[in-house]
């Protein structure tokens, strides 16, 4: 059974959550990347859990992108990827660059939510979105971001294994951003 029938059977078309597990994916084969260097689509299937052949696409997208790119190689049908090779001081830090493709995907999705909500099941038509200011130190927003990381870890491995999601899960995107909030500048105010 592959994850298409588990999504199928459990109600959930290509429509439905399709682009919530387009970000899944590609978050996960880019931080398989980050992880082990280089491998296949075959490669990131086995570990990840999801088709080759959806892996596949992911990796030519992010390719297209300009995320990754392909490993040199001995020939033959494999075909490995690797994370583009940037020059820090010229691009910025590669984690910099990851997190900067995240938010995108995340603002992506986001965006893509608002619009076709109406297309959703009704029982998943709302979203829980929310934000406050909370003046911390910078260890008190590191605990902060500990205790969310911490509440998100039972569930966290239901990616992987689909069986062990209850009939009525979805993937639901769960986004976190803890930043200090900067003063304006003059900058700031000749712009608006």
């Amino acid at each position: 059974m592959t994850e298409d029938d588990l999504n199928a059977a459990n109600g959930q078309t290509a429509g439905n959550g399709k682009e919530l597990r387009e970000h899944a994916v590609r978050t996960a084969l880019l931080g398989l990347l980050a992880e082990v260097g280089a491998l296949t689509a075959t490669e990131a299937a086995s570990r990840l859990g999801y088709s080759s052949g959806l892996c596949s696409f992911h990796l030519r997208q992010l390719a297209r992108h300009g995320y990754i790119e392909e490993a040199p190689h001995s020939g033959g049908r494999a075909r490995p990827w690797r994370l583009r090779q940037h020059i820090p001081a010229a691009d910025g830090a590669i984690e910099d660059q990851f997190g900067d493709l995240a938010r995108g995907l995340e603002d992506e999705s986001w965006r893509r939510w608002q619009a076709q909500r109406d297309e959703a099941p009704s029982e998943w038509r709302h979203d829980e979105a929310f934000s406050t200011v909370a003046y911390l130190t910078p260890e008190e927003m590191s605990r902060v971001a500990d205790v969310i990381r911490r509440t998100l870890a039972p569930y966290q491995d239901r990616e992987q294994r689909p069986l062990s999601r209850p009939d009525s899960a979805r993937p639901v995107a769960l986004i976190s951003r803890l930043f200090p909030l900067l003063p304006h500048t003059a900058d700031d105010a000749d712009q608006g």
